[in-house]
């Protein structure tokens, strides 16, 4: 099976996503990328941990990216720790002292700095967590699958 690029996100931001899911893979956590959440925002990374902890990490590949969106802050309802993921050549200074900070490449990624948590409520980590299994599956199916789109 061959995996279709995702040709919305710039070639550092691939990179960046990339290295940030093999960090969160080798932390034991499940992801999922462009999770769209049910205020209708899409997370750039939507990851669960075995033990159902949330982390939303959304991916800033240049300081315009970064002033260009201002919807991160919507995320803090979905998760409980937010990161941003950012690559080696951006200055780290401008991700808020608030979210978690990973600086990644294509091969990997580190933690540099811990966010604030915010445990969710157990009904919305239920509704999230099912709406993962729910979206992970459908895609799992879409590549063995692939027409299955079209129904």
């Amino acid at each position: 099976m061959e995996l279709r690029p995702d040709l919305r996100q710039s070639a550092t931001a691939a990179a960046v996503q990339r290295g940030a899911c093999r960090l969160l893979r080798l932390s034991g956590f499940a992801t999922v990328t462009e999770f769209t959440l049910v205020s209708g925002r899409r997370a750039d990374i939507f990851a669960l941990g075995r033990d159902g902890e949330i982390w939303i990490v959304e991916i800033k590949s240049s300081i315009e990216d970064f002033r260009a969106d201002h919807k991160w802050n919507d995320y803090r309802d979905f998760c409980d720790k937010l990161y941003f993921a950012i690559p080696q050549t951006l200055d780290p200074v401008i991700i808020p002292e608030a979210a978690g900070l990973i600086v990644a490449d294509a091969y990997g990624a580190d933690i540099q700095r811990q966010p604030e948590p915010h445990p969710l409520h157990a009904s919305r980590r239920k509704a999230v967590t099912l709406q993962f299994a729910r979206a992970a599956a459908l895609r799992l199916h879409s590549l063995y699958d692939p027409e299955a789109e079209a129904l």
